[in-house]
């Protein structure tokens, strides 16, 4: 192509701004929704439902291209202008920059520009003040100026967008149109990952070499590299390179300036493989060690990035979905020994001793135990998958991050409690005071009462398996995802229902006899322990007033109990007992308003977490930009997600993670504890445990300087597995849990 062609696309985009700009900044106006021109269409869209105050929202400046057309990136290429933001925001509200996808390479008549077509989100993060008031609405304005451009002509499109943004207080799901997308760039948008990058000028080439975080030990595949300046590259000629066992060599024509002035200082920009794309700084210098030798980099295609598709890959095979059946059943089988569970099935297995006499009603208990436990799985399984159906995000013992739920469930396990210490008998009337079954729900109903119960407070534990078999069930289709979740019932069920089944292993069951009911009057204090740990989460979940009123719920709740079970045994000495049990019935009429008005009590917003000063190490609170500054500072960092429902976090924490040797340890490795606390609902760490494959806590993360994914740790810590940890890292890229251990 002469100079005289080149000059005239250049000078296209301006030419066309001085004739068509004053046409498009006539008509402007900003009414919310969706803005179109004859080229684009654009919309100011939130990630999440609303805003809380004192946090960071994301919002997004849609772009719905025309066949045909494209927008541009930060750096747009040999020709026109990335796209600009100007915002008009309500007092103390601060707009970060675009957080910008990677572009598509779009060759044009010999020239290179890097942008957009069709659907595009531009998110940018929005500080919310914390002195936003619950329930208003904050008004976003923004004038967006997008170079629209074909192949034959540039349009300088100006468009004013606005946003009314909900106020209110607690973490706010995702937005059921637009949340999702937004999430998913934000997930593959480019970032830092603590690659080894060198620069060098050789004889008319620029080599650029990068090691180490994802790039070793693998093929990059077809790889490119867009600066974020324009002139420094030869935008249009190819990129081919070399790679090696700890990352990549590419050899590229340097652009004008770097021609006419050499390498002045560090190149910054954005490095794209098959593997995902990350934000590199190259210094001037020689190549790190083993950047070539393993063979010949794959050239990157033009018209769209080195990057995958999100979300490409998703796709079940029968042999994953096998493997998440066969974790989800043994980590059913292991729930039943976790410290959340124990109670409930030692309280069935007492009744179930009770009936060894009787086979019939043994297997009928044991096929209704099976059936409540499936039961209660698919209603969670199906609720929870609605919800991520609608953009909500939520994972494993979600229920258990509400507080009205912690609320009912104390008072449930208050009321079993209750119910075994004899209190009052829930099923047909007692035949006299000292006669009859006492705290023992009848037959059949009880026992599909029990597995129902067992499902849910099963929700603070993941036991080992269950998070490879819940991690691949949410992103499996819904029917080989409720399929999964059945075989995690029936894990929790089958010790129960086999023994029931089995006649031979009934009759070595202990004979009915006095023990039994003194056996149930001691279950009835793990009981009461649950409902105090309940008590508890709800109290840390909401504020000393809603917890003021729980108590005198539970308060009213016990009287109520109580006086019913003084009107059972009236009847059952053949009197009427009418008072007794009108007195019970307004008492505990009473205890649910008190319920209902402790629920209804406005939770506060969640703050950041106290840092913990023990025996163990001390603590900070868990975000990616505390992770990422530790790790520029070349310190490990241990992640800790953890919950206050979650039984299994809390021993780990007991034994393992606040001990004096892990404290001793983390000193030596200079090392950073941060905690995740998933108590409340939070939408930024439920996001992060959906990146390494779980739905619920614990999960313990462990990043070294230089890698760009961290470790995972077992489950089921030891003293000895942190230290270890901590001591003697694992090579770059290797956990130390494999799925299921």
């Amino acid at each position: 192509m002469n100079l005289f062609v080149r000059v005239l696309i250049w000078l296209a985009p301006v030419l066309s701004a001085l004739c068509l700009w004053p046409a498009q900044a006539a008509g402007q106006t900003s009414p919310a929704g969706p803005q179109r021109t004859e080229r684009i269409e654009a919309e100011l869209v939130p990630m999440s439902a609303w805003a809380t105050p004192g946090s960071t929202a994301v919002v997004a400046v849609k772009q719905t291209i025309q066949p045909d057309w494209h927008t541009y990136w930060r750096n747009p290429g040999d020709s026109g202008g990335a796209t600009t933001l100007t915002w008009t925001l309500p007092q103390g509200v601060r707009a970060g920059d675009i957080v910008w996808p990677v572009p598509e390479r779009q060759r044009i008549a010999g020239l290179m520009n890097y942008g957009y077509s069709g659907v595009v989100y531009l998110p940018v993060p929005v500080e919310i003040p914390a002195s936003a008031r619950s329930g208003t609405t904050l008004t976003l304005a923004v004038k967006a100026l997008f170079l629209v451009c074909s192949a034959e002509m540039c349009v300088p499109d100006e468009l004013t967008l606005r946003l009314d943004l909900p106020v209110r207080e607690g973490a706010a799901p995702l937005d059921p149109r637009h949340g999702a997308a937004i999430t998913a760039v934000l997930e593959s948008a480019p970032r830092p990952a603590g690659l080894e990058a060198r620069m060098a000028l050789d004889n008319g080439v620029l080599v650029l070499s990068a090691a180490g975080g994802p790039l070793a030990g693998r093929d990059p595949g077809a790889s490119y590299f867009f600066p974020f300046e324009g002139g420094i590259i030869d935008h249009p000629a190819a990129q081919t390179g070399v790679w090696g066992p700890q990352g990549l060599t590419l050899r590229l024509l340097p652009g004008g300036e770097t021609r006419a002035a050499g390498l002045s200082g560090p190149i910054e920009g954005v490095l794209v493989t098959a593997h995902g794309a990350w934000e590199i700084k190259a210094e001037q210098g020689a190549a790190p060690a083993g950047t070539s030798g393993s063979g010949e980099l794959a050239a990157a295609a033009d018209g769209a990035s080195a990057e995958p598709a999100v979300g490409a890959g998703a796709g079940t095979s029968l042999a994953v979905f096998a493997q998440a059946v066969l974790f989800a059943v043994l980590g059913g089988l292991i729930l039943n020994l976790m410290p959340c569970v124990f109670p409930i099935l030692a309280m069935k297995a007492a009744s179930l001793a009770a009936s060894a006499h009787d086979v019939r009603h043994a297997r009928r208990d044991g096929l209704a135990f099976l059936a409540g436990v499936m039961t209660t799985f698919v209603l969670l399984a199906g609720v929870l998958l609605v919800l991520r159906a609608a953009g909500e995000a939520v994972g494993w013992g979600f229920q258990l991050q509400s507080p009205p739920v912690m609320a009912g469930l104390a008072l449930l396990m208050l009321a079993v409690a209750l119910n075994l210490s004899g209190v009052f008998h829930v099923g047909a009337g007692l035949q006299g005071v000292g006669s009859g079954p006492l705290a023992r729900l009848p037959g059949g109903l009880g026992a599909f009462f029990t597995g129902s119960l067992a499902v849910i407070v099963a929700a603070p534990c993941t036991a080992p398996f269950m998070a490879f078999a819940l991690g691949a069930a949410l992103v499996m289709p819904w029917p080989m995802a409720l399929v999964v979740f059945l075989g995690l019932g029936l894990g929790l069920a089958l010790p129960f229902v086999a023994v029931s089944l089995t006649p031979g292993l009934l009759a070595r069951l202990p004979r009915p006899g006095p023990w039994m009911e003194r056996l149930k009057g001691l279950l009835a204090f793990p009981m009461y322990a649950t409902a105090l740990w309940l008590a508890w989460v709800f109290g840390r979940q909401t504020s000393p007033e809603a917890l003021g009123l729980l108590f005198i719920a539970g308060l009213l709740l016990a009287l109520g109990v109580w006086l019913v079970g003084c009107g059972q045994a009236e009847r059952g000495f053949g009197r009427r007992g009418v008072f007794h049990l009108t007195a019970g019935v307004a008492a505990l009429l009473l205890a649910g308003a008190a319920l209902i008005l402790a629920a209804r009590l406005p939770v506060p917003a969640a703050g950041p977490a106290a840092s913990v000063q023990g025996a163990g190490p001390v603590s900070a609170p868990w975000s990616p930009a505390a992770v990422k500054a530790a790790l520029a500072e070349g310190r490990p960092v241990l992640v800790n997600f953890t919950a206050d429902w979650c039984v299994t976090c809390k021993i780990n924490e007991r034994t393992s993670l606040t001990s004096a040797g892990v404290k001793a340890a983390m000193e030596r490795t200079h090392a950073v504890y941060l905690v995740g606390d998933w108590t409340r609902r939070d939408d930024a760490i439920t996001a992060e445990l959906q990146r390494h494959g779980r739905s619920g806590v614990p999960l313990y993360l462990l990043y070294s300087p230089g890698s760009a994914e961290p470790r995972i740790l077992p489950q089921l810590l030891t003293e000895g597995v942190v230290v270890e940890a901590l001591m003697k890292p694992s090579p770059v890229g290797r956990g130390l849990e494999r799925p299921g251990a």
